[in-house]
């Protein structure tokens, strides 16, 4: 499928969708932060959405678009923990049969929570995108994909759209990259709109995936990826990312994972919100400095989520 880069129509139509099933997350002001960086920071509270990550945005646009026949198959993902929630959660809203693919190592919580929303959960060592191919081929059902999709795409824009209306001023916006659906409409939201705007995206240093691509002008896939940032891990981006990375993304930088863990246990102590270390790695990239940022400007940092559990807190203590 040739990539297909989304407009402002699409987020605003994936708004409506959404609207009345989602929280409208808010906007926080940090004075610590802002004290910090020299800019006027806020926090975009997506730890406060249903699942407890941005995710269900783009999936009930997803399931939204399906046609009947396919909802009566039942769906299909692959997902380390946020996107399974998400779609295990909004699957069941629609009364859809959901089967979810996660790696045998996938945080507890997250696991129990897919299953506690009624998702079938599939465990596995091998290859997720494969597994869940064959899965997929073998029962007959519709994949829902965890960011390489425009429908995808435009429910997570709604993230940006939500910033516009309530930063119509902002002059950066920061946002993870893992697969790189959060991003991909996040910039088309805002560099449509208000293209003076700066969108950087910020990788671990141990999942460079967009990084990769960009330089290789295709998606790639890394064999190995390590991170504590699992939201942020995954070992491919898609072709609709990439194509709206290249396209409204102004820089990627990369943080290492001791300062995603800083920036986390900052983020506890001085803004009293838990966000999980894919989410924090805004924050840590705001201030490793490897971010040019407007003096007194204002700065948006998105915190995609808050699935962490008190096990991986104290390993992170």
């Amino acid at each position: 499928m040739r990539p297909t880069l989304i407009t402002t129509q699409d987020i605003a139509d994936a708004q409506t969708v959404i609207a009345g099933r989602l929280h409208r997350t808010p906007i926080q002001p940090s004075t610590y932060l802002s004290g910090q960086s020299g800019a006027r920071v806020y926090l975009k509270l997506e730890l406060f959405q249903k699942t407890v990550s941005f995710k269900p945005r783009g999936v009930l646009n997803r399931l939204h678009h399906m046609s009947p026949e396919e909802k009566s198959k039942g769906v299909i993902t692959l997902s380390a923990g946020n996107h399974a929630q998400a779609v295990a959660w909004a699957a069941q809203q629609e009364g859809i049969s959901a089967t979810v693919i996660m790696p045998a190592n996938a945080v507890q919580s997250k696991v129990d929570a897919t299953r506690g929303y009624g998702g079938e959960v599939i465990q596995t060592d091998g290859n997720l995108l494969e597994v869940c191919q064959n899965i997929q081929k073998e029962r007959g059902l519709i994949l829902v994909h965890p960011f390489d999709h425009p429908d995808i795409i435009a429910g997570q824009g709604t993230v940006g759209q939500e910033i516009l209306e309530d930063v119509p001023d902002v002059d950066l916006v920061i946002a993870g990259v893992g697969g790189g659906g959060l991003i991909s409409g996040v910039s088309a939201a805002i560099k449509q709109t208000n293209p003076e705007a700066r969108v950087i995206g910020v990788e671990p240093e141990g999942a460079p995936t967009m990084t990769r691509s960009m330089e290789k002008k295709a998606p790639v896939y890394l064999d190995h990826v390590d991170t504590v940032a699992d939201g942020l891990a995954a070992p491919f981006v898609g072709a609709h990312n990439l194509a709206h990375v290249q396209t409204f993304v102004d820089d990627l930088v990369q943080i290492s994972d001791t300062e995603i863990i800083q920036a986390m246990w900052l983020i506890i102590e001085r803004c009293k919100v838990i966000a999980e270390p894919a989410a924090a790695s805004t924050v840590a990239a705001l201030l490793s400095g490897k971010v040019t940022l407007p003096e007194g400007g204002q700065v948006v940092c998105i915190l995609s989520g808050g699935n962490v559990d008190r096990e991986r807190l104290k390993k992170m203590a």
